[in-house]
């Protein structure tokens, strides 16, 4: 079965948008993953297809109303994973996007406004509340079309090259190493001696040695966590060869 998208939104014109060029959408073409939309507006009860409200206790801007968004899920409710796209939720990691992009495929509902009324989230629990990261945009529309395309790059068979995806920021904890290609020099800067050595041994060894080195001045949050791991590693192999 090829991978399932389905997008709550207000704005089904914005799909798939980007992800109809390139890779992903020679992919779509070739019926190796689907997106269906969902017009949230289409759920609403009164003759004005009212989706959104006044903020309960006041405060600027409008609010997603919760009846109208439970109908609108419960409309293609399944197995699948639900994000709902709100900075107020979990930043969203490359281990969840590679979970998902195992799976079926996604539902993702796009917040607009002011967000969402909570209790929604509160009668849907198996709604996963994401985020992008500390940003906020003026809808979940391009952060459910980047959410999207992490998960269509690792499909089978669309990137080309498997390892395409493992080499990657993020991967193994750190980010990338810097890349580098043809002309050999240019405005007086050279590719660096070891990735023309051909001594595949140097060129992982500078690679692991640059991706960590970048990381830690980069993304300190990223090597903490990967150098806490492995200090914590150290630290318990010592302790059990000094209780030995």
């Amino acid at each position: 079965m090829p991978f399932a998208a389905t997008i709550l939104t207000l704005y089904p014109e914005m799909f798939p948008g980007p992800l109809g060029a390139s890779l992903a959408g020679r992919a779509l073409e070739r019926g190796e993953w689907s997106c269906e939309t969902v017009q949230i507006r289409d759920f609403a009860s009164d003759r004005h297809r009212t989706v959104d409200d006044t903020p309960a206790g006041g405060g600027a801007g409008m609010v997603l109303k919760a009846d109208v968004l439970g109908a609108a899920l419960d409309s293609v409710a399944d197995a699948r994973p639900i994000l709902a796209m709100t900075p107020r939720g979990q930043t969203i990691t490359q281990r969840r996007i590679r979970e998902i992009a195992a799976g079926p495929g996604v539902t993702i509902i796009c917040g607009r406004f002011e967000g969402f009324d909570e209790r929604f989230f509160e009668a849907r629990p198996q709604v996963e509340q994401i985020s992008l990261g500390d940003i906020v945009l003026s809808g979940g529309e391009p952060a459910a079309l980047a959410i999207l395309d992490a998960c269509i790059r690792l499909l089978p068979g669309v990137m080309g090259a498997p390892e395409s995806g493992t080499e990657e920021s993020f991967e193994n904890g750190l980010l990338e190493y810097p890349q580098f290609t043809r002309p050999v020099e240019w405005e007086g800067r050279t590719i660096p001696e070891v990735l023309r050595s051909g001594d595949h041994a140097r060129i992982a060894a500078w690679r692991k040695q640059r991706s960590e080195d970048d990381t830690r001045l980069r993304r300190p949050d990223l090597w903490e966590r990967h150098g806490g791991a492995r200090d914590r590693s150290a630290s318990g192999a010592r302790h059990e060869t000094k209780d030995d």
